[in-house]
């Protein structure tokens, strides 16, 4: 119960009906540990550029263990949705790393991705689609706080980088919604 209130909570900071708490403290935010999140959770982003290098390996992430869900579940919804992740993010994948070499050709980047979620060896089944969905609402919720902020901030340089971050934050806020539906229905 605590742990729902907690989820929804964050969720409506998500929003944006005004909790900007999520977006107030530098790095990490909150950091390692709370409800299990780790230290990739909450990442702050000061530009488009560093938008850029964190939102490319954490949407890495999502595609790899998605492809661990897609050939482990046993539940057709939640390999439609793995497939879905792959398709959507290595597309944006794809599209960031074209600004990164357009935009910042000569920039280094030092930038060394936490990740968020499990590794799920020997999962499978309804223990996997229990531990994906936890996961991935929380690794949902730090795209879309990055997207929030880019937006929030004024911190695009390019329209192409605002569309994208507007995209990422609504598909993936939908996405939260329906992963929690799914949590409650099942389990």
């Amino acid at each position: 119960m605590t742990r729902n209130l907690i989820i929804t909570l964050i969720i409506l900071a998500i929003i944006g009906i005004g909790f900007n708490f999520a977006f107030a403290q530098p790095g990490p935010g909150f950091g390692p540990g709370m409800m299990g999140m780790g230290p990739g959770m909450m990442e702050s982003v000061d530009s488009e550029y560093e938008f850029l290098i964190k939102m490319i390996p954490h949407h890495e992430e999502a595609v790899a263990k998605a492809k661990i869900l897609r050939d482990n579940t046993n539940r057709e919804q939640m390999r439609e949705f793995a497939k879905d992740i792959i398709e959507v993010q290595t597309q944006e994948i794809e599209e960031m790393e074209k600004y990164l070499s357009e935009w910042y050709p000569d920039r280094t980047n030092n930038y060394q991705y936490q990740p968020m979620m499990g590794n799920y060896k020997g999962l499978s089944g309804e223990e996997l689609d229990y531990e994906f969905l936890q996961d991935m609402i929380f690794h949902h919720m730090g795209a879309v706080m990055m997207s929030q902020q880019l937006i929030m901030q004024n911190l695009d340089e390019h329209q192409s980088v605002y569309l994208l971050a507007r995209s990422i934050r609504d598909s993936q806020r939908q996405e939260i919604f329906m992963m929690r539906d799914w949590l409650d229905n099942w389990y």
